[in-house]
């Protein structure tokens, strides 16, 4: 059986608690189907269920104190108990969302993920606890500011979110309840529509990120970049990989993304070497991607030298 789950993430005092608050108390979301919330860290604010359509009776509440007894079967084991046909998640700030995504039961899954930030606060947690930050951000739908002033920088909120994420959407409640969707623009650091699209050795991170959301935008297009080849026997004589060691937000979140390329030559070329490559990208299915995803057929190749910077970041 399928388990629709809404996730809540951010840090403390962001407004989760009144924001589930208002979602539970919504009738058109709260029609009267068992629902069960956990609870994974308590605030000031705490759930009025009696506010809720029909008392909230239809409401399970569980409290998880320790990300530890996140496992499946304690999940599972809950929401047979409540009977539950949805589940709302209020997640700690404190906790990697890696480890409640790999605590999910099978047919759980997350069907819409927002996080709240405090307006107030969120440049301090920037500063001090990015790598958090980032973990919230990865694979969030929406990001809500909360408490926004109008004499806050919207442009570092907008910001902070695009670094991570280029397709998430993100809104600002002003302090007298006014909420504003973000509309600044974020054009392209290269030309989607140049003969050849370069990329450059800055914006990899970027453009990488851009292509794996965006595939059918590249269906056709001729892209230069440079990159590190990593080839594997088990590819076959023709295929290898092209790409960049990418930070998100820190070392320890830094790993290799590349494009799967094909090349007649690929056999002379060597682990490690890095290349200006140039070709035309189709989408096809490949073992390495898992599905559908972006080749790059290889109409030139040069050996190059490594960058001053090998590691491609967001910022």
């Amino acid at each position: 059986m399928e388990m629709p789950v809404y996730l809540f993430t951010g840090f403390l005092e962001a407004g989760k608690t009144k924001f589930i608050q208002e979602t539970l108390a919504d009738p058109k979301f709260n029609e009267g189907e068992q629902m069960l919330v956990l609870l994974c860290e308590e605030g000031e604010e705490e759930l009025d269920l009696s506010a809720m359509p029909g008392g909230g009776k239809n409401i399970s509440v569980s409290v998880f104190d320790d990300e530890q007894r996140l496992t499946p079967d304690r999940l599972s084991a809950l929401q047979k108990r409540a009977r539950a046909e949805r589940v709302l998640i209020e997640y700690n700030g404190m906790w990697n969302i890696d480890t409640l995504y790999n605590s999910l039961p099978d047919g759980w899954f997350v069907c819409e993920e927002i996080c709240l930030f405090d307006a107030s606060t969120i440049q301090q947690y920037n500063a001090n606890m990015r790598q958090l930050v980032v973990d919230k951000l990865k694979s969030a739908q929406m990001v809500i500011y909360n408490r926004v002033r109008k004499d806050m920088d919207i442009e570092f909120m907008h910001k902070l979110v695009r670094a991570v994420s280029r397709r998430c959407n993100i809104g600002y409640e002003y302090e007298d309840g006014t909420f504003i969707p973000d509309e600044i623009e974020d054009p392209l650091p290269f030309d989607l529509n140049a003969p050849v699209v370069e990329i450059s050795d800055k914006d990899y991170a970027i453009w990488y990120s851009h292509i794996s959301e965006n595939m059918e935008q590249y269906d056709g297009k001729t892209v230069s970049f440079l990159g590190l080849v990593e080839r594997d026997p088990s590819m076959g004589k023709n295929l290898l990989a092209i790409g960049r060691q990418v930070m998100v937000c820190c070392a320890a979140d830094t790993a290799y993304r590349p494009l799967i390329a094909k090349y007649e030559q690929a056999g002379k070329l060597n682990n490690g070497q890095w290349v200006r490559a140039t070709g035309k990208i189709t989408l096809e299915n490949n073992r390495y991607y898992q599905t559908k995803g972006p080749v790059l057929n290889v109409t030139a190749l040069v050996p190059a030298s490594e960058p001053a910077d090998p590691v491609a970041a967001f910022y």
